[in-house]
């Protein structure tokens, strides 16, 4: 049953119109204008938690951060990529999940604050990420990917170029992941009246910075027009309540097929990054997404 906290959830985000900027044209290309003109803050809060470090540097010409546990030997790394729809910058909710996984699998977790749109593409930066698997995979071992809506999109799709190149990540964890750009999917039109916070035209205005040059079919843009044969392990969790939902349920049932070892959790009724959320269907799911990296990740 869902609990009290989560049937409260979509009130609050239909009160606070946090949908306006994916619903609205003309509001998303305000957004655009203003986050130009006055860039969000993205470093980690000054009270993260007091058992895990925190490093920069600046890699790629990007601040690059890794979070670490103070105590005891770190094992392997983790990557994760924030999600925000490709415009907004990472937010505490992030810097709260990466720090939880940093001490309780016990990794090194590797943060980039990469270009977002609309100087950000995807041309740019899904290479880019795949590179920081690649260097975190050669200075620490074993290492994850991981992101959530927009950069869950970003998260899969540089696996793929990964595996391109013969580089299989041991484990991809994706939380409400963005898969296929164009938006077509007719069964978006059945969850759109249900869904509090994402929309297709609005949504649609920073897809078409973030592909850049790109076609809406090229896998760095869409990762769902990829052949998945091959990947590694995906983790993936979805509630119903999100537009996003119909293309992760294909991409699930096209990675099966593809042979792909999928451990997917869909919580009926549940909001777009339902993990994130303050609520005890989200404190379960990261503590099983927690567990899942710590055991793709080296033995201690």
């Amino acid at each position: 049953m869902t609990s009290v906290r989560s049937r409260l959830v979509p009130g609050y985000l239909r009160l606070t119109r946090a949908n306006r900027i994916y619903t609205s044209p003309d509001e998303a290309r305000e957004h655009i204008d203003k986050l130009e003109i006055r860039p969000r803050r993205f470093g980690p809060p000054r009270r993260l938690r007091p058992d895990v470090s925190v490093s920069v540097d600046h890699r790629l010409g990007w601040p690059v951060f890794t979070l670490k546990p103070k105590r005891g030997q770190a094992r392997g790394g983790l990557v994760y990529v924030h999600g925000g729809g490709w415009v907004n910058q990472i937010v505490v909710q992030h810097w709260q999940l990466a720090a939880r996984i940093a001490v309780e699998a016990g990794t090194r977790v590797t943060i980039p604050i990469y270009p977002l749109v609309p100087f950000g593409t995807a041309d740019q930066v899904v290479p880019a990420i795949a590179d920081l698997v690649r260097t975190s995979t050669a200075r620490y071992g074993r290492t994850c990917l991981a992101g959530d809506s927009a950069g869950g999109q970003v998260a899969l799709s540089a696996a793929i170029l990964l595996r391109d190149s013969q580089h299989t990540v041991p484990r991809t964890v994706l939380i409400s992941p963005a898969l296929d750009l164009s938006l077509t999917n007719p069964e978006i039109d059945i969850v759109q009246p249900s869904d509090p916070w994402l929309g297709r035209e609005g949504t649609r205005v920073f897809i078409g910075h973030w592909r850049g040059t790109l076609a809406l079919s090229d896998p760095r843009v869409s990762p769902l027009a990829a052949d998945l044969t091959g990947l590694g392990p995906l983790t993936v969790f979805s509630g119903t309540r999100d537009i996003l939902q119909p293309d992760i349920r294909l991409l699930i049932d096209k990675a099966r097929t593809a042979g792909i070892d999928v451990d997917y959790h869909e919580q009926p009724g549940l909001v777009h990054v339902y993990p994130l959320t303050p609520t005890p269907e989200g404190r379960d799911a990261l503590a099983l997404l927690v567990e899942c990296l710590r055991a793709a990740l080296p033995a201690a």
